[in-house]
């Protein structure tokens, strides 16, 4: 039987194991998602990449094949928050995840109906603000970390966290086995989030030629940068990136315009609706003009990558982590032995004492 770990998490949350499997645009389906609920840790659908007909599809799928509580990663300042937000509450979805910070009216909304907000920060004082506005926790991703993150390591960014904030915090970037799991523990945290791991298991719908690409890759083989989408993004160094890089600000705004046009027509939206998205956007964050328009790169990139599996044409999210990645287990076997080993590290560390 896999030994469990009590944390101010899984109380929280109701999951038997401090394992969070990050919301990856397409990558976190029903199938990746359900898989990690039913061996005890959260999965977490990403829903912005999906429209609204599609997230309610794939909360009703992963309802039939998981009875075990899940989350949904939204996007706070997408133009239909508040119709996703009211279908978690209907659904009675266990957490809502944010990548950029709800205000203070949506997270009163959720917790006044049973859903634990849990938005993922990449400073301190994120963290502070966040919690006063009454999260019930947070995600904090190390530079390590793949997608889009920061340039401080999870060593100096977790303890900064800790000590700013009296709400359980989830560490993310860099984790992949049980050695890590303890040593999150030790520094404080109540858990650990991990995508690249999660994305590299027999239950990910990824292309296998695609999981084969990233088994292949070392620890220097990640390149985090601007060129996709105007923020710092850590993804597989590949001969697209490579060219991302050298080229042009100019090309990468045309390129970009020419994404925004194929993911309009893919989900259907109207240009209104995009134009809505990205006042929004601005409004939120620090965002130029540039970085808005260029941020209809990612999805399309991504999409040609991890679901087309055309590495030639598409990007590849990936941590550092993935580097010490060598296999493809189950959700399950994936986190039974990372529970197993954390148990054992923290046994053998309680040895040492006097």
């Amino acid at each position: 039987m896999t030994q469990l770990l009590k944390t101010p998490f899984t109380e929280l949350v109701g999951v038997e194991h401090p394992i969070v499997q990050t919301g990856m645009g397409w990558v976190s389906g029903p199938r990746l998602t359900s898989a990690t609920a039913n061996a005890g840790g959260l999965g977490i659908l990403a829903s912005a990449t999906m429209t609204y007909p599609e997230l309610e599809a794939a909360i009703a799928k992963t309802k039939q094949l998981t009875d075990k509580p899940f989350g949904v990663n939204m996007r706070a300042d997408a133009s239909d928050a508040q119709e996703r937000i009211d279908l978690l509450i209907r659904e009675k979805v266990k957490v809502a995840s944010f990548a950029l910070a709800p205000k203070k009216d949506l997270i009163a909304k959720l917790k006044d109906n049973g859903v634990v907000v849990i938005p993922s920060i990449g400073a301190a004082k994120h963290a502070v603000k966040v919690a006063s506005w009454g999260a019930d926790a947070v995600v904090v991703q190390g530079g390590e970390g793949g997608g889009h993150t920061g340039g401080v390591a999870t060593t100096l960014l977790l303890p900064s966290v800790l000590d700013a904030v009296d709400i359980p915090v989830v560490a993310g970037g860099g984790f992949f086995d049980g050695r890590g799991l303890a040593a999150a523990l030790s520094y404080g945290a109540a858990g650990v989030a991990m995508g690249t791991r999660f994305l590299l298991t027999s239950d990910s719908a990824v292309p296998d030629s695609v999981k084969q690409e990233y088994l292949q890759r070392g620890l220097q083989d990640t390149t985090v940068s601007v060129k996709v989408d105007g923020m710092p993004h850590r993804v597989l160094n590949t001969d697209l990136v490579n060219a991302l890089e050298k080229s042009s600000y100019a090309k990468g705004l045309i390129a970009a315009a020419r994404n925004a046009m194929k993911f309009k027509s893919m989900t259907g939206m109207k240009w209104s609706t995009l134009v809505k998205d990205g006042l929004a956007m601005k409004r939120s964050s620090d965002r130029s003009w540039q970085q808005i328009i260029m941020a209809a790169n990612t999805p399309m990139l991504l999409k040609a990558g991890l679901v087309e599996g055309n590495t030639e044409a598409g990007v590849l999210a990936s941590g550092q982590v993935v580097g010490m990645i060598d296999d493809l287990p189950s959700c399950k076997e994936l986190i039974d032995r990372i529970m197993a080993d954390a148990v054992a590290r923290i046994n053998a560390l309680g040895d040492l004492r006097a």
